[in-house]
C-alpha cells in the first residue's frame, strides 16, 4: 500500500534527504541524481532539488531501497602528509587511506587539517553532528601543541597572547603557554576558539617563528591521547553528546 504523505508534511531537495539518511554528501548525492541512479515512487528523478519527504520510503539507489544507516562518530588521528579531502585533484593521498579495509559507511570530516599538519580530526555520516562541531559560533576550544625554530621568550609570547594583524585580519588564541625547549626548538601549547584558515601558522609567521610540527590534541571534550597515527576510534556516547551540546 502506496504511504501517503501529509501536505504539511516538511519537504526537502532529494539531494539533501540522501545526505541526511548518512548515505553520502550532498554533492555526492547530486552526483547520483544527475547521473539517473536515484529512483522514487519507482521513477527516475534528475533533479537534486525534487521536493522530497524526509522519511519518504520510496527512494531507491542503483534499485536498492536508500534506507537512513546508523550515526557513527570517529575520532583520528591524522598523520601529516595527507589532505582532508575525500578525492583530491593533484592525485595526493588522502585520510581516506586511513580508513581502507574497515567496515565503515560514508564518512565525511567535521572540519579540517592542513596537509602539514597532523593529530585529532573528527568524522561522522551525520551533517548536523559535523555542522554543529564546524559552526564558527560554537564555543569549541581546540588545543594544539606545537614545535618552533628558535625561542619563544616571555616577551614574545605576550606579544601573541596581545594579538597580531595580518592581512588586515586580528589574530588572537585563547591561550598560549611554552610547554618545553631550548634557544633553537620551543614547544607550544595553543588553545583556539575559532578556526581561521591557517590561523597558527600565520601567527607565529607574523612574529618571526617558523612551525616544524603543528599537532592538534583536542577538540572541545575529545582528546588526542594515546590513539595511534593513522588509526581511529568511535567516540563515546558522552563526547557525542557534549559535542552536540556545545
Amino acid at each position: 500500500m502506496r504511504k501517503v504523505v501529509a501536505a504539511n508534511t516538511p519537504r526537502y531537495g532529494l539531494a539533501r534527504v540522501l545526505s541526511k539518511r548518512g548515505l553520502c554528501s550532498r554533492t555526492e548525492a547530486e552526483r547520483w541524481i544527475r547521473a539517473g541512479r536515484v529512483q522514487v515512487a519507482g521513477r527516475v528523478v534528475l533533479d537534486p532539488e525534487h521536493p522530497t519527504a524526509l522519511d519518504a520510503t520510496s527512494i531507491a539507489v542503483d534499485g536498492a531501497a536508500a534506507h537512513a544507516v546508523d550515526s557513527v562518530f570517529l575520532a583520528l588521528n591524522k598523520p601529516r602528509g595527507l589532505v582532508t579531502t575525500a578525492q583530491d585533484e593533484r592525485g595526493r593521498d588522502t585520510i581516506y587511506r586511513c580508513l581502507e579495509g574497515l567496515d565503515l559507511p560514508w564518512l565525511a570530516p567535521a572540519g579540517r587539517l592542513d596537509q602539514a599538519s597532523e593529530g585529532l580530526l573528527l568524522l561522522s555520516n551525520d551533517p548536523a553532528f559535523n555542522a554543529a562541531v564546524t559552526e564558527p559560533r560554537t564555543p569549541l576550544h581546540k588545543t594544539y601543541h606545537v614545535q618552533v625554530e628558535g625561542l619563544a621568550d616571555d616577551a614574545l609570547l605576550q606579544r601573541l597572547r596581545a594579538g597580531v594583524l595580518d592581512a588586515g585580519e586580528l589574530l588572537q588564541v585563547v591561550r598560549i603557554e611554552r610547554l618545553r625547549g631550548g634557544e633553537r626548538r620551543t614547544w607550544l601549547e595553543m588553545v583556539l576558539d575559532e578556526g581561521r584558515n591557517r590561523q597558527i601558522r600565520r601567527l607565529l609567521a607574523a612574529v618571526g617563528l617558523v612551525v616544524l610540527r603543528l599537532v592538534r590534541v583536542s577538540i572541545g571534550p575529545v582528546q588526542l591521547g594515546d590513539l595511534a597515527k593513522g588509526a581511529v576510534r568511535p567516540l563515546s556516547a558522552d563526547e557525542v553528546r557534549l559535542l552536540r551540546g556545545a
